[in-house]
């Protein structure tokens, strides 16, 4: 400590030449873990080394070394940066077996302070096109009180930055981090501001065999109706509602860990879609059954009290039939009926659905894979 300690201000940053105090940073990553899109937020476990100078210090006598590691009592009696994590919600220091923060003092009144932590930050996601998306998150270390006038704040020149290269992620891919500057204007002031951006991409096997085949799968179920014939509607009609209530539970899956946006996401358009191709398949089979009509035609379509026919014209044409045998006239064929005309009919539709529904189904799929695919 100096000579002089009254005239030592913990409070101030030790100034040199009335030029802003400097803080170099050094940011190492062991772990990043609990991704949860629910609350948007994520942990990550930090080593956090901050390096300054305070020429207001005097170096011990018997220090022969090229740093002295000082008790951590003396962090009460010296200047240290007023850092905070600015999207922290929780921080977390270790203490097993030892508190996990150490103090060295180097020959040129170089202080380095490293302290290990357990972070929990908030992580601003978008999910429009969710699954496909790729988030950023970041980690943002700023001062509390003083402004850039008085302290800034920049990265180590040499080693800014280190993320553990074993660092696995259940559903996302670290597929770049760097440093950056976020030093923003506030009503009291310019604060300095440094951040760690995390860019994580999302990877698609667990929704590919989880989601997206099984929704297909459901889909091309509903389209057996196509080959139940038309007069056992209990077997359609059965068929598409059980698909039609098995798709709303795979969307409901779908969206549970995610939280209640207004917008739509990429999954909603692709789930949407298939809801809609199996409440066709409803839709058609009640067209085949309006096509279809009673299907009784004949004697059925005779009410119970329709009278027979009159006498007269049922001799005429019994006559007409004698005379037709005695001339040799070959009879005429019988044409068919009304019911089996719209029983073809609909079984023409049911034709036609065979080869629609599926030709616009693989187009669907054409379509929405071939839009993202520089997401995939």
């Amino acid at each position: 400590m100096p000579e002089d300690r009254i005239n030592y201000d913990k409070m101030r940053p030790p100034k040199k030449d009335g030029k802003a105090t400097q803080v170099h940073f050094h940011v190492t990553v062991m772990g990043i873990d609990s991704i949860n899109e629910n609350s948007m937020t994520y942990a990550a476990d930090i080593f956090f080394a901050q390096t300054w100078k305070d020429h207001r210090l005097r170096l011990p006598e018997n220090m022969t070394s090229e740093y002295r590691l000082l008790d951590l009592d003396w962090l009460k009696h010296l200047w240290r940066p007023d850092s905070f994590f600015k999207n922290a919600k929780q921080v977390t220091f270790q203490t097993m077996t030892i508190p996990n923060h150490y103090v060295w003092l180097f020959h040129d009144t170089k202080i380095q302070y490293m302290v290990k932590l357990t972070l929990k930050l908030s992580c601003a996601m978008n999910f429009a096109i969710y699954p496909h998306d790729t988030q950023e998150c970041k980690l943002q270390m700023e001062s509390l009180s003083h402004t850039t006038e008085e302290l800034v704040f920049e990265w180590d020149p040499d080693v800014p930055l280190a993320v553990d290269e074993s660092i696995e992620l259940p559903q996302q891919d670290i597929i770049r981090n760097y440093t950056s500057d976020c030093t923003q204007v506030y009503s009291t002031g310019n604060f300095t501001c440094l951040e760690v951006v995390f860019t994580l991409k999302r990877r698609l096997g667990y929704y590919v065999f989880h989601t997206y085949i099984p929704t297909c799968l459901i889909v091309i179920m509903s389209w057996v109706s196509f080959w139940i014939k038309p007069e056992i509607a209990p077997a359609r009609v059965t068929l598409g509602v059980t698909s039609l209530l098995t798709l709303f539970t795979q969307q409901a899956k779908s969206q549970a860990s995610l939280p209640p946006v207004s917008y739509i996401k990429t999954i909603d358009i692709f789930m949407s879609s298939c809801t809609v191709f199996v409440f066709m398949v409803l839709i058609e089979y009640a067209v085949v059954n309006i096509i279809l009509g009673d299907g009784s035609g004949g004697e059925a379509a005779k009410g119970p009290n329709k009278p027979e026919p009159k006498p007269s014209k049922a001799t005429e044409l019994a006559i007409k039939e004698s005379r037709r045998f005695l001339l040799g006239e070959p009879p005429k064929p019988a044409g068919p009926t009304p019911a089996q005309i719209r029983r073809n009919r609909a079984l023409m539709v049911d034709r036609v659905s065979r080869y629609v529904f599926p030709t616009s189904f693989a187009l669907l799929n054409g379509i929405y894979w071939f839009s993202f695919r520089k997401y995939l």
